[in-house]
């Protein structure tokens, strides 16, 4: 038997915080997909850094480019504002170990702030692109904005495409998988699984990987 969930909200999920709902689209919790976690790197339009801890993407092309698509950015942030005054921005992905690092750039992310000395990052310039890479990131994409679309009309979140067109690894990661694939590498979101019986909330999870196999 399957549990079936449409596009009316169903009455029995309970939040987990008060405004989770008016976040979030209940399919969200309903699926329960988990996806990697970066942080994305940008100007501030007074000349601050800026981060912005994100998941909710996918990385995809062919042979002519390949593009980070970044869904459910919220229009109303810094990050939002400054990809479209730039054009650009940078994507750092970094292990489980920065987490709570990251975690306190939401939580001190005023105009004035500097969320890299907030992160206790080191700023380096993009090889090809007028944005900051976090230093500490074993992974940097540099990336142009290709395209900005809010998908579904309401204002509040857009999905921003960018075309990479610079790629930055960390030597020790750039062999084999053992690095990458594990604690020291991508770290992954987990976004609270609802209880599809009970409605009862679930806190999110921050998760690693872990091969199964090979292909």
């Amino acid at each position: 038997m399957k549990i079936e969930i449409g596009t009316e909200f169903p009455a029995y999920f309970r939040p987990s915080y008060p405004e989770e709902f008016e976040l979030f689209s209940h399919f969200e919790v309903a699926a329960g997909i988990p996806t990697v976690l970066f942080a994305i790197t940008t100007w501030k339009a007074n000349g601050k850094p800026n981060v912005c801890f994100h998941a909710w993407s996918c990385f995809h092309g062919d042979k002519t480019a390949f593009f980070a698509v970044m869904g459910g950015l919220y229009q109303y942030t810094h990050t939002y504002a400054n990809i479209q005054r730039e054009r650009c921005f940078c994507l750092n992905f970094l292990p489980v170990g920065a987490y709570d690092r990251l975690v306190n750039t939401i939580r001190r992310n005023e105009m004035e702030d500097d969320e890299f000395k907030t992160g206790g990052f080191t700023l380096s310039e993009g090889k090809t692109i007028h944005a900051p890479r976090i230093g500490e990131a074993f992974l940097n994409m540099e990336c142009v904005a290709q395209e900005i679309r809010d998908l579904s009309g309401a204002g509040i979140t857009a999905m921003v495409t960018g075309r990479v067109q610079h790629v930055s690894v960390e030597q020790a990661y750039a062999q084999g998988y053992e690095r990458r694939y594990g604690k020291e590498g991508f770290m992954m979101l987990i976004p609270a699984p609802q209880d599809l019986v009970t409605g009862a909330p679930n806190p999110s999870a921050i998760a690693t990987t872990k091969i199964e196999r090979y292909d």
